[in-house]
């Protein structure tokens, strides 16, 4: 037997130091080649690190919030053959100490069901459990359709024990920890919904959370917010949207609104370069861009994260609405690339259905603009003497001042406003 050594590799970009963010081992684990061992955090994404090697765990090489070197040594594997430890290579922590020392959010989600010879699937099934105690900000592995099926039934995954690989969470899972909560409901072992508590919970802030936090607080620090808020009527705009979707939706797919909305943003930009541009407030320099790269606010399990629409200046409704639907997706997956997540020029920000009446939103850094979107609500108008339903919307954006006066930004979304409210003008050049 031998061991194979894993060190923290060069993720790109001149980085000296990555933040790991997440095992998905523990000491002692029997691992395969291309499982998922651990998930480090750059400034920019989450990365997977896989394990190239069969073997079993033997050692950890640091605990989830800690900063590493590159080229510091990750994790030790126990494989067959001679594997490729040298005798220079020190381990960071003798595998006792790892598995002593190493926190609740160290640790693997949950103990893996143990596989039993010649029984049928049914046998290995756990019984119902009652709630798993994982951090806030663990992410338990499930599959999107398992992710999905929690969502629609109300469960918390971080609280369900999962019988799959490596502790992974199935649909049978879901199903047992709902039997749980009927059992103890009928047995009155539930608490009562008035009963005092005095529990608890201290959630470490690390991974993607305090990279969130970092930039958020950075950002408000250095820039000089201010935000302006308009009402739109997005009744024509909607109207559009859905003649559109219904003569070519089967065949291009639907639209949503923001594509319109990138669409807008592109043409009110052709007039007001200034809000179309990054500030290094360092160098003293201000770079207009021609090129309009739109990051798109996305909310995924693991905090908020912007993908880029790259030249959205080239791109037409459905291809924005496709591009947009790709980086979500990736996004949420945790499988977005860097290139993806960096490099935007304004940001466009939406809380959906969720989107209230006003909101202010944090700019990206080192942008200037970023535009709020919210909820679209119906409401009664009064158009040329007469009382109307009509669709209404505010745009809740915030600005740089030290680079974009607030007449500039008021004329830039008054014309995004002009752009929505009759939008066949979104089209002419």
């Amino acid at each position: 037997m031998g061991t194979h050594v894993i060190k923290m590799p060069d993720i790109g970009e001149g980085i000296a130091e990555v933040e790991l963010a997440q095992w998905h081992v523990k000491v002692g684990d029997l691992v395969v080649e291309d499982q998922v061992l651990a998930d480090v955090m750059t400034d920019k994404a989450m990365v997977d690190i896989p394990s190239p090697v069969h073997g079993k765990v033997i050692s950890l090489g640091g605990q989830p919030g800690e900063v590493m070197a590159v080229g510091s040594i990750l994790i030790s594997i126990e494989v067959e053959g001679a594997g490729n430890l040298k005798a220079s290579d020190q381990l960071v922590k003798e595998p006792a100490a790892i598995k002593e020392a190493a926190p609740a959010s160290a640790a693997p989600k949950v103990e893996a069901a143990p596989v039993l010879e010649n029984k049928p699937a049914a046998a290995c099934r756990p019984a119902p459990q009652a709630p798993v105690a994982r951090d806030a900000d663990e992410r338990p592995l499930a599959s999107p359709a398992v992710r999905k099926h929690a969502l629609d039934l109300g469960i918390q995954l971080r609280l369900v024990q999962g019988s799959g690989p490596a502790g992974r969470i199935l649909h049978e899972d879901l199903d047992a920890y709902l039997a749980q909560g009927t059992q103890n409901a009928r047995s009155g072992s539930a608490p009562s919904g008035y009963a005092q508590r005095h529990d608890e919970e201290q959630i470490p802030v690390i991974g993607m959370r305090r990279k969130i936090a970092q930039r958020m607080q950075e950002a408000t620090q250095r820039a000089a917010h201010f935000s302006y808020v308009e009402e739109i009527d997005v009744t024509a705009v909607e109207e559009l949207r859905a003649h559109l979707n219904e003569k070519h939706g089967a065949t291009r797919g639907k639209l949503t609104l923001l594509p319109f909305l990138v669409r807008a943003l592109v043409v009110a930009l052709c007039d007001f370069p200034q809000i179309n541009a990054r500030y290094d407030d360092e160098a003293q320099v201000i770079t207009r861009h021609g090129a309009v790269h739109v990051g798109v606010a996305t909310q995924s399990d693991v905090g908020l994260m912007v993908p880029v629409v790259r030249h959205a200046e080239a791109r037409s409704l459905w291809d924005s609405a496709a591009e947009i639907a790709r980086l979500a997706t990736a996004a949420r997956s945790g499988k977005a690339a860097r290139d993806e997540l960096s490099g935007s020029t304004i940001t466009l920000t939406s809380l959906g259905a969720l989107g209230g009446i006003v909101s202010t939103p944090v700019l990206n850094l080192p942008e200037v603009a970023i535009v709020g979107v919210n909820k679209i609500v119906e409401r009664p108008m009064v158009i040329k003497g007469q009382v109307v339903i009509r669709k209404m919307m505010n745009l809740s954006s915030s600005f740089d001042h030290r680079v974009v006066d607030g007449m500039d930004a008021a004329l830039f979304i008054q014309a995004i406003r002009g752009l929505l409210e009759q939008p066949a003008s979104l089209f002419v050049e």
